[in-house]
C-alpha cells in the first residue's frame, strides 16, 4: 500500500472521521481508522459497532491496500504537519508516513479484526443543511445531559413526505423545531432518536456541505446522514414508546406576552448574577405593559422592569434563569412571544410557558422552533 495525498485535504478528512471516535473505545481495533486506497481515491473510515464515519479524497495511489491506524494519534500527527504533500506507506507491520522533513513510522492495528462497515439504507428525502444544522443546535439545548429516561438522551426525528421535526426534552422542557423536505415515500409514522452527542458531532462536521440526505432504516434500528462525500450512520436509542409531544403544543392558546428579546436577556443575565443557581429561583410578573423581574436569595435581591405586550390576564411565574436564558438564546427574531398554558391535571394552576419567535409586536414569524419550559413550583 502507498499513495500520497494533498496534505490539507487529508487533514480534514481525518478530523471528521476522528470526532466519531469513541473517546473510551471498548478495544484497541475499535481506536482504529481504516484507510483504503485503491485507483485514484482514498477512503477514510471509522467505525465501533455503533457509530460509523466515511469520507473518500483523491489521492495518488502507487499500489493499492488497506490499514489501520490509531485514529486519534493519526488526526494528531496530520494536524501538526507541514503544508505539503504526504506519503503513506505500509512496511510489514509500520505505516510510514512522511511530509517534508517529518517521518512517522506507526503500529499497525488487527484489519481483519475490525468491523464491516454497515450498509446505507434507501434515502428518505434531503434536506436544506444550514436548516438541519439549525435545528440540531437549537433543540439539542433540552436534552437531557444525565438521565436515567433514554429518550431524554436523545433527538427524535420524525419524517413526513414534506418535513422532519426535530424534538429534545429533559425534565423541564422540551424544544421542538420543524423543518421542510424532500420526502420520498416516507412510510407512516417514521421517526427515530439519536443520541444527542452523536448529533451535535454531525451538526459540528456537516456544516458548510449544503444538502444532506437522512435514510432511516427499514426496521428503526439505524439512521444515515449524507452530504457531499461524508457519511454517518449511528443506531438509535431503543425507545419504545417515544412520549406524545404534540399533546403539550396547543395551538389555540388565548394567553401571552411579546417582549423584546434582547431587553429580556439582559435584565434576566443583571437579576441572576444574585441567583444561586442550584436552589433559587426568578420571578417573572407579567402585567399590562410590563414585566416585572425579581430575585430573593438568602443573601442578595435584584429586580428589573422591561416593557412588554400582555394579551390576557397578569400571571406570575418562576424559572431557573439559565433554563429561561437557553430558550431565549434560540430565538432569532427582535421579539419573543411567551404563552402561557394550563396545568392539565389541575387547570386552575399555571402550565409551562411557550417561547417562539415573533417578528415585531404584531406580527408573528414564520421561525417553527418552540421551547417549552415549566415553571417552578417550589417558591412562590
Amino acid at each position: 500500500m502507498k499513495f500520497q495525498v494533498n496534505r490539507d485535504v487529508l487533514a480534514e478528512a481525518v478530523a471528521f472521521a476522528a470526532r466519531m471516535l469513541q473517546s473510551k473505545p471498548t478495544s484497541q481495533v475499535l481506536s482504529g481508522m481504516r484507510l483504503v486506497a485503491d485507483a485514484n481515491s482514498l477512503q477514510i473510515s471509522v467505525f465501533d459497532h455503533d457509530v460509523s464515519a466515511q469520507t473518500d479524497v483523491v489521492a495518488n495511489v502507487d499500489q493499492s491496500g488497506t490499514a489501520l491506524v490509531s485514529g486519534r494519534l493519526l488526526n494528531e500527527i496530520i494536524g501538526r504537519l507541514p503544508n505539503q504533500p504526504v506519503t503513506f506507506v505500509i512496511d510489514g507491520t509500520k505505516a510510514v508516513l512522511t511530509c517534508g522533513t517529518s517521518k512517522f513510522e506507526l503500529a499497525t492495528l488487527p484489519i481483519e479484526q475490525y468491523p464491516t462497515l454497515p450498509p446505507i439504507p434507501p434515502v428518505n428525502g434531503t434536506i436544506d443543511g444550514d436548516a438541519f444544522i439549525s435545528a440540531i443546535r437549537r433543540v439539542s439545548v433540552a436534552s437531557a445531559k444525565d438521565s436515567t429516561r433514554p429518550f431524554q438522551k436523545g433527538i427524535q426525528l420524525r419524517a413526513t413526505d414534506t418535513s422532519v421535526t426535530f424534538t429534545a426534552a429533559d425534565p423541564n422542557r422540551i424544544a421542538r423545531c420543524q423543518v421542510q423536505w424532500l420526502g420520498k415515500n416516507v412510510p407512516d409514522e417514521t421517526s427515530a432518536v439519536v443520541l444527542t452527542k452523536t448529533m451535535q458531532d454531525i451538526e459540528k462536521t456537516f456544516s458548510n456541505l449544503g444538502e444532506v440526505s437522512i435514510s432511516i432504516a427499514p426496521d428503526g434500528g439505524m439512521v444515515a446522514f449524507q452530504a457531499k462525500n461524508r457519511i454517518v450512520t449511528t443506531v438509535v436509542l431503543n425507545i419504545e414508546n417515544y412520549p406524545d409531544i404534540d399533546q403539550y403544543f396547543p395551538t389555540n392558546l388565548e394567553e401571552s406576552v411579546v417582549i423584546n428579546k434582547q431587553d429580556l436577556i439582559d435584565a434576566t443575565r443583571r437579576v441572576e448574577l444574585v441567583v444561586n443557581e442550584s436552589e433559587d429561583t426568578i420571578r417573572y410578573a407579567f402585567e399590562e405593559g410590563a414585566v416585572n423581574l425579581d430575585s430573593t436569595s438568602s443573601e442578595n435581591n435584584a429586580s428589573e422592569t422591561v416593557q412588554a405586550t400582555l394579551n390576557g390576564n397578569p400571571t406570575s411565574l418562576r424559572f431557573k434563569p439559565w433554563l429561561f436564558h437557553d430558550g431565549l438564546s434560540q430565538i432569532t427574531s427582535e421579539f419573543v412571544k411567551i404563552e402561557f398554558t394550563k396545568n392539565q391535571r389541575d387547570p386552575s394552576r399555571p402550565g409551562p410557558i411557550i417561547m417562539s419567535s415573533q417578528t415585531s409586536k404584531d406580527a408573528a414569524s414564520p421561525d417553527t422552533y418552540r421551547y417549552l419550559l415549566n415553571p417552578n413550583m417550589l417558591k412562590r
